[in-house]
């Protein structure tokens, strides 16, 4: 069965984007998907979020300048069936660096095709810089879909505009054709105001079959757990975030057809 990449990408930063890639693939990871997590943030936010720690040379800095190879850089973490590619500041160098390199916008997809080959993934869910840099712009260039997080204020709005039209460029120009926005995940969502759910249905008029039916609420749990190195489940398994990642992990699972490798 092959393996499925998607990349969570916002220019935005503060929208959830990490929040929901750590959370997502633990999800997945409940479920007997095996997934792998890969932190493409210099900040390395996904890496501490899963209490990981960041050590040099184990990110994608080496394989993206030709050294070393991805698979070498696996790192198991306390989740059964979840692994994670670390992050390092030295990622932050290949903003710079790869847009001296041939073919720049493939890079990370070549880097990444003995993991496809290799089918120990299901799943592969790659973190983003917030900004749509070199190393977004490649995760892109590599993924099957796009996962778009989307805060539930007016200002995202503009935001989803820019990342639409880069999606296009980057099919137009024949770097990744196959790239599709496979589905917006609104975020922080506040039941307290008409704005959050105007904003949702704001949304679902311009992208109506691209919009998940869940919503992640705007809660302290979500915005605690990662100071703890846990996801949402291990910190607080019943709270509503918690239900919220795995209703959205259902979604996802049922929308491309994601079972667990045998």
């Amino acid at each position: 069965m092959p393996t499925t990449v998607f990349t969570i990408a916002n220019q935005k930063g503060g929208v959830g984007k990490t929040t929901t890639a750590v959370n997502l693939a633990a999800a997945f990871a409940e479920k007997k998907i095996h997934t792998l997590l890969i932190d493409l943030d210099p900040q390395a936010n996904a890496t501490s979020a899963l209490g990981v720690e960041k050590q040099e040379g184990r990110s994608l800095y080496g394989p993206l300048r030709g050294e070393g190879t991805a698979l070498e850089m696996i790192t198991p973490t306390s989740i059964e069936h979840l692994a994670i590619i670390p992050s390092e500041e030295d990622l932050a160098a290949t903003e710079i660096e790869l847009a001296q390199t041939e073919n720049y916008l493939a890079r990370l997809r070549t880097v990444l095709e003995p993991l496809r080959a290799s089918q120990g993934f299901r799943a592969i869910i790659i973190d983003c810089p917030p900004s749509l840099g070199m190393l977004s712009m490649n995760s892109l260039a590599a993924a099957d879909y796009l996962l778009i997080a989307l805060q539930c204020e007016y200002l995202a709005l503009e935001g989803l505009g820019q990342i639409l039209k880069n999606v296009e460029r980057l099919r137009t120009a024949g770097v990744n054709g196959a790239l599709e926005v496979g589905g917006v995940v609104m975020t922080m969502f506040d039941v307290r105001t008409n704005l959050s759910r105007q904003v949702v249905d704001e949304v679902k008029k311009h992208l109506p079959d691209k919009v998940f039916e869940t919503v992640i609420p705007r809660t302290v749990r979500l915005s605690e757990a990662p100071s703890f190195g846990k996801t949402i489940f291990a910190y607080d398994p019943l709270s509503p975030g918690a239900t919220a990642y795995r209703n959205l992990a259902k979604e996802v699972i049922a929308r491309f057809g994601l079972l667990p490798l045998k």
